[in-house]
């Protein structure tokens, strides 16, 4: 090989990663750096990896907000209606609390256990109990963000493409699966809700409570019953999700596209009005499993408790008649109304502020 001449530069001496001078020059030509020739796939993984990372970020900060956001809504709702949860509570576990003798007599439908109530207790017990209602919606809501993609997946079936009735099944057993995940963590909450609203002054004993407050409900539960305790009553919870929410997709499903027609198609009055009557008609339809629940859960700490939600639906029935099983159901149905009321009035706030309504959920 010739040397090279005064001026020139040795193209072996210029050469990289073993590639000749001349390459070099070429691709410094069209000014593309070596050291993108030599890792192009590495760069693409990078940006497409912080592009990932980003919309991750995005998505998380969305979910961040839209919980604390529908927090606010949720607790806003419930703190509404909470006088109306406590009755609706108090009537449909009377008798639970007369066998206790924690009650001296029976109520004698909503206003009278209203007026009782504040006589007895003052007005601000009928807050009793909320704030445990409340804190349990944002682990709920956490659950949902964390496991719904995994339920969506495993019972992803599509109406168009699988039919009317996969479809259905799909929205029982994801809704079913997704409801026992989140109540494995909150039912406890539940639990305590249902004690301290039930609390009322004992009859036996000048005028006591039974629990101080949402931490002396878990020690006394704890120390009596043990973890067990926290869940008696998770069965028919998890079968109520069931039920409820199959007859309100099978009932809303079945009546819009009949109802929901000409004029009132798109109509916001037509569709609040279907949507609370298919809520109501499911919360009726699912009451007594939600009495059999809550009355399995006033059984802990007392000498007598029920086996089963079976036994405890054929003792009720026996003893009571069915229409124990739905004691505190008008209650519950005005709730409802309360409930979405004061929704609809916030939904209108959310949207002049943020652009979006942030719903509470249940």
């Amino acid at each position: 090989m010739a040397a090279p001449q005064k001026g020139e530069v040795d193209q072996t001496k210029k050469s990289f990663m073993g590639m000749p001078g001349f390459v070099v020059d070429f691709l410094s030509m069209y000014r593309l750096p070596v050291e993108v020739q030599r890792r192009p796939s590495r760069s693409a993984k990078h940006a497409l990896a912080a592009l990932e990372c980003e919309v991750a970020r995005d998505k998380s900060r969305e979910n961040f907000r839209d919980t604390r956001v529908g927090g606010v809504s949720a607790a806003v709702s419930k703190t509404a209606a909470a006088p109306i949860e406590r009755v609706k509570l108090l009537i449909q576990n009377q008798d639970e609390m007369i066998r206790a003798g924690r009650l001296d007599r029976k109520y004698d439908g909503i206003g009278e256990c209203f007026k009782r109530t504040v006589a007895d207790e003052g007005m601000v017990s009928l807050w009793r109990g909320n704030t445990a209602n409340v804190l349990r919606y944002f682990p709920t809501q956490a659950l949902n963000f964390a496991f719904r993609d995994t339920y969506k997946t495993m019972f992803g079936y599509k109406k168009e493409r699988d039919g009317y009735w996969w479809w259905m099944f799909g929205n029982l057993a994801s809704g079913g699966a997704a409801g026992a995940t989140s109540l494995l963590f909150v039912y406890s909450l539940d639990y305590a809700r249902t004690r301290l609203a039930n609390d009322a002054k004992n009859a036996k004993s000048g005028g006591d409570r039974q629990f101080n407050g949402l931490v002396d409900v878990y020690r006394k539960t704890l120390a009596s019953d043990g973890i067990a305790g926290l869940y008696r009553g998770f069965m028919p919870s998890v079968t109520g999700i069931i039920v409820y929410r199959g007859l309100y997709f099978g009932l809303y499903d079945s009546i819009k596209p009949v109802v929901l027609v000409g004029s009132l198609e798109g109509n916001f009055l037509a569709s609040f009005l279907l949507g609370w009557t298919v809520t109501t008609t499911a919360g009726v339809a699912s009451y007594p499993l939600d009495t059999i629940r809550r009355r399995m859960m006033m059984t802990s700490g007392e000498a007598v408790k029920y086996k089963s939600s079976m036994d405890a639906a054929s003792q009720i029935v026996a003893k009571e008649g069915v229409k124990s099983l739905f004691k505190g159901a008008g209650a519950n149905i005005l709730r409802g109304v309360a409930g979405a009321g004061v929704l609809s009035i916030y939904d209108q706030v959310q949207l002049l502020m943020f652009g979006k309504a942030f719903k509470g959920g249940s």
